[in-house]
Formats: C-alpha cells, structure tokens, sequence
C-alpha cells in the first residue's frame, strides 16, 4: 500500500521536483517515525495478543536468510561442476 501511495505522489511530479520530494520524504526523522509506528503495530497485533505468528516469522525469515546466505556459494558450487562436464576435468 505504501509503494502504492508513494508512486501515486511521483507520477505527477516533474522531474526537477523529485529530489525534494524524496528528500522530504525518505529523511531520517520520517523512516525513524515509520519504523517505530510499525514495530507499535506490529507488537500490538501479534506479541500482545499472544499469537504464534511471531513464530513462524522468525522461522521462515531465517530460512530465507540463510538461503540468500548461502546461494553464492552454492552458485559457485554449480558453475564449477558445469565447467568441470564441460572440459572433462575433475
């Protein structure tokens, strides 16, 4: 929804006009408020209420992570293994 209202902003903007805009709207007191006003929401919806969704979010964010964490060398893995088909090497 945020992305939604933000390209809405921009889109009639002029080009000349959009650093301000950006300035305005991505400075330090603004994320600081947004970030905070979230972690209010979130504690509100899901830590007060006792819900397991906390959870689950830590379990599955931690999967991702450790997925983009280790695809790089993982990818380096498998271009070795292609490259080594490929010449008949080890």
């Amino acid at each position: 929804m945020a992305m939604r209202r933000i390209y809405s902003e921009i889109k009639g903007k002029k080009v000349k006009e959009l650093p301000a805009y950006i300035k305005s709207t991505f400075s330090v007191e603004t994320v600081k408020t947004s970030v905070r006003k979230s972690l209010d929401n979130y504690n509100e919806k899901y830590i007060q209420t006792s819900s397991v969704e906390p959870l689950l979010h830590i379990c599955f964010g931690g999967m991702a992570f450790s997925y983009l964490v280790a695809l790089p060398n993982e990818r380096r893995h498998l271009e070795h293994q292609q490259h080594a088909k490929e010449h008949g090497g080890h």
